[in-house]
């Protein structure tokens, strides 16, 4: 696999899990339990923060890329 091709499957890995988080949070007061929607919802937020690392070194590597180009 190319590294341009392992760029995209990761960004649209990405993308897919932070819609997935999409669809729990709208549940998560449903379960009538406050602890468990606090923490969860931590829980959430810390996840999309390792994700968002994920998606910004891609990017850079992406960037360093592109600039070789010149």
């Amino acid at each position: 696999m190319e590294r341009s091709a392992a760029i995209q499957q990761i960004r649209e890995a990405c993308k897919n899990i932070a819609l997935q988080f999409i669809k729990i949070h709208p549940a998560l007061p449903h379960l009538g339990h406050e602890e468990t929607f606090k923490d969860s919802l931590k829980a959430m937020h810390e996840m999309t923060v390792q994700l968002e690392t994920i998606k910004k070194k891609i990017g850079k590597l992406e960037r360093e890329d592109d600039s070789s180009l010149l």
